[in-house]
């Protein structure tokens, strides 16, 4: 069930965010890389369906064309994951049109039914290729009136689908939403956002990675779902109410949800899920959503909608 509720309070409380978020993932996540298995891989190395979606909402003001950037998009360079040698695929498809967000398959955590709905606008499936091995490969350009208008969003609406084909690799890579066709210039009023989120944890110990799913005021508890986290470390959630709540992790090849109450505090804001790496291994992948109580998936913007939150910390006072 899409809020028209959740729509407005994004739109409000993120217009300045929205300027900050072409990268993806963002500065504010620090996150490395995301990552898109083939489909003959195991899911235990990380990635439970091998498809990754994303979508960007561009102001419905803009006439200017825009261009999809993709760092790395190859599968068999500098930062893939290789099994038994190379011998990988990754498909990327840019849509648009009526249907591309609104589809109710569109949104889903798996990628099942319809979920390729709206008009497909550009496709491009890569091997191995030294040309864009650790390199910039551009879509586009895209005019904003071919993406899907919604007007809850302030925007037009398009859909970046990542499938693993054949073989067994994990392709490692980044987007960028760019003005420009051979540079990373933001586009203003932009935003980009997923509801699940496929991506490599840091190496370094004592790395923190984020996600920001925003709180609407219908919200009254979340499910956190992590699979294949490795144990590889802490995950916590800060808040304008929670210091540091801690969240049940996965292990190796299996799904974990961790149940979290909404405080009123917490209406209306984003909460900081955090992935705090404790434990020197390499290479650790992982997947994660949020529902809320109804089941229904939330959205993690690669900017935080409000900013980053903060623990607002609380004096009790005794009455004598």
């Amino acid at each position: 069930m899409k809020n028209k509720l959740f729509y407005c309070l994004i739109f409000f409380f993120g217009l300045i965010d929205f300027c900050k978020s072409q990268p993806v993932p963002s500065p504010q996540e620090n996150i490395p890389f995301l990552v898109t298995f083939s489909k003959d891989a195991d899911k235990a190395w990380g990635d439970d369906d091998f498809v990754q979606t994303f979508f960007v909402s561009i102001p419905k003001e803009r006439t200017e064309s825009f261009y999809i950037r993709v760092f790395d998009p190859e599968v068999g360079g500098k930062y893939d994951e290789s099994k038994t040698g190379f011998n990988s695929r990754t498909k990327f498809s840019v849509y648009g049109g009526k249907l591309c967000f609104t589809d109710k398959d569109a949104i889903k955590t798996e990628p099942t039914g319809n979920y390729k709905s709206g008009i497909l606008l550009k496709t491009k499936t890569f091997g191995s290729d030294l040309d864009t091995d650790d390199k910039w490969y551009t879509f586009g350009p895209f005019n904003p009136a071919e993406g899907e208008l919604v007007p809850e969003l302030g925007g037009l609406i398009f859909k970046i689908i990542i499938e693993g084909m054949e073989g067994n690799d994990g392709n490692l890579y980044k987007l960028f939403v760019s003005s420009q066709s051979t540079d990373n210039l933001k586009v203003e009023g932009a935003n980009s956002f997923t509801y699940e989120y496929t991506f490599r944890t840091h190496d370094k110990v004592g790395s923190v990675s984020h996600i920001y799913p925003f709180i609407t005021s219908d919200v009254i508890s979340i499910k956190i779902n992590s699979f294949d986290f490795d144990d590889d470390g802490k995950i916590r959630i800060v808040s304008a109410s929670k210091k540091g709540e801690m969240v049940k992790t996965s292990y190796d090849n299996n799904w974990t949800v961790s149940e979290h109450k909404i405080d009123k505090e917490e209406i209306n804001t984003s909460i900081d899920v955090q992935f705090i790496k404790t434990v020197s291994k390499i290479n650790n992948n992982v997947v994660v959503y949020i529902t809320n109580q109804y089941g229904t998936a939330i959205p993690f913007f690669t900017a935080p909608i409000g900013g980053i939150p903060s623990y607002k910390y609380k004096m009790m006072i005794k009455k004598k």
